[in-house]
């Protein structure tokens, strides 16, 4: 207090005169500096513990969890297909394979090959390194599934002996399980007709055909809805309802008749816009409308029945005008009540933007497969006699 009060009174002393500063002054004034650069020091040491604190947390923010080493348990992983590499990490995170999608990605990308992924099954373990994960998933040998292929114009009932084939499920699974047409994704709007005709609710026609890899988990009901859902895909990505609505005066599942039609009948791709014409102008063009005459609709009602398929030179007369078959289109006007097979894109857009034309008539010329188009018999005989000198099988007598 002493001190404190000599100060006070100095501030009321002549400042002209200097001031008398008391020896222990000085003593005390070098213990304040001590204190203050302990607690200066110490001040400082709090802020470094800090500042590291902080760097590590913050560190760990920009780290990507990430387990070490092979993993444990096994476990099945598919991989949807067009999954990028986020939604392949965040797949994997869920089924606890890799620990953050962030690793997974970062792994992917210091690959060479990370991005070349496929859509599949792929046997992986658990909690392992995102860089092990990104091995396995382009190692061939972890792949679960294998594509099956299915080409252009296969019957339902050929699908379905591929299908049963390749997937081990027996036949049977997938004819109880396409009785529904509608259960399995196919909107009702496609079992329309506007030609008043039978109508044949049917998969025939919806099994798009493609190269498929199937979950080994996937029961027949499954596999069909994804087939569907190609078509479906197929469909809307061409344009096909819309533009067969809005350009012909047929519904889509005419047009799709006309394209199983036409599937069977071409021999090459070129010709199946003029084939789909030919069948327009035989069912709505002409004044009574015409049979289609077509062979490959007798070859499909013998494949119904369980019979082989015939060469058309080789089905008899009673085989192709059979009375008792509703698909005979050598002596009945119209379309049949369905699809008679499962056509390709190709053939879908044939029907739906058919060629321009008047012809009635057509035949394979050459082994090759190329058809000849006319519009009247005596046109279309001459291209017969043609087919015959070029050694296709024809009744040439």
């Amino acid at each position: 207090m002493i001190d404190e009060l000599d100060l006070a009174f100095d501030e009321h002393a002549d400042k002209t005169k200097p001031r008398h500063r008391r020896g222990r002054g000085g003593k005390k004034s070098t213990g304040k500096s001590g204190i203050a650069f302990v607690m200066a020091f110490v001040l400082l040491a709090a802020l470094g513990g800090g500042v590291y604190f902080g760097y590590n947390k913050v560190k760990g923010f920009f780290t990507a969890a990430d387990y070490d080493g092979a993993g444990g348990e096994p476990i099945q992983v598919t991989i949807e297909k067009n999954a990028t590499l986020t939604d392949i990490g965040n797949t994997l995170v869920d089924v606890d394979v890799v620990k953050s999608t962030k690793a997974f990605v970062n792994a992917a990308d210091a690959n060479p090959k990370g991005k070349n992924i496929q859509s599949g099954t792929y046997n992986l373990k658990k909690q392992m390194s995102a860089e092990n994960a990104v091995t396995l998933l382009l190692d061939p040998k972890s792949r679960v599934t294998k594509g099956v292929t299915f080409r252009e114009g296969l019957t339902m009932m050929q699908t379905f002996t591929l299908l049963s084939k390749a997937t081990k499920i027996p036949e049977d699974d997938f004819v109880q399980a396409a009785k529904n047409p509608e259960d399995l994704g196919i909107p009702s709007f496609w079992f329309n007709r506007r030609d008043s005709k039978q109508v044949k609710k049917t998969v025939e026609g919806f099994l798009f055909p493609d190269t498929y890899e199937f979950d080994p988990k996937m029961d027949a009901e499954a596999i069909l809805k994804v087939m569907i859902g190609r078509f479906l895909e197929t469909a809307e990505e061409i344009g096909f309802v819309d533009t067969v609505q809005k350009n012909l005066s047929v519904s889509p599942f005419e047009a799709l008749i006309v394209a199983s039609l036409a599937e069977a009948e071409s021999g090459v791709a070129k010709d199946l816009p003029k084939i789909a014409r030919v069948a327009y102008n035989r069912t709505y063009k002409q004044k009574p409308a015409m049979p289609l005459q077509f062979d490959v609709t007798a070859n499909y009602w013998l494949q119904l029945k369980g019979s082989a398929a015939k060469h058309s030179g080789q089905l008899s007369q009673k085989e192709l005008n059979d009375p008792k078959n509703p698909y005979n289109s050598v002596s009945q006007t119209g379309l049949p009540p369905g699809p008679i097979d499962n056509p390709g894109k190709a053939a879908l857009e044939g029907a739906m933007k058919p060629a321009t034309g008047p012809w009635l008539f057509f035949v394979a010329v050459d082994k090759d497969g190329n058809s000849a188009f006319a519009v009247t018999d005596a046109e279309h005989e001459k291209n017969i006699d043609k087919a015959c000198a070029n050694g296709i099988k024809l009744s040439c007598d």
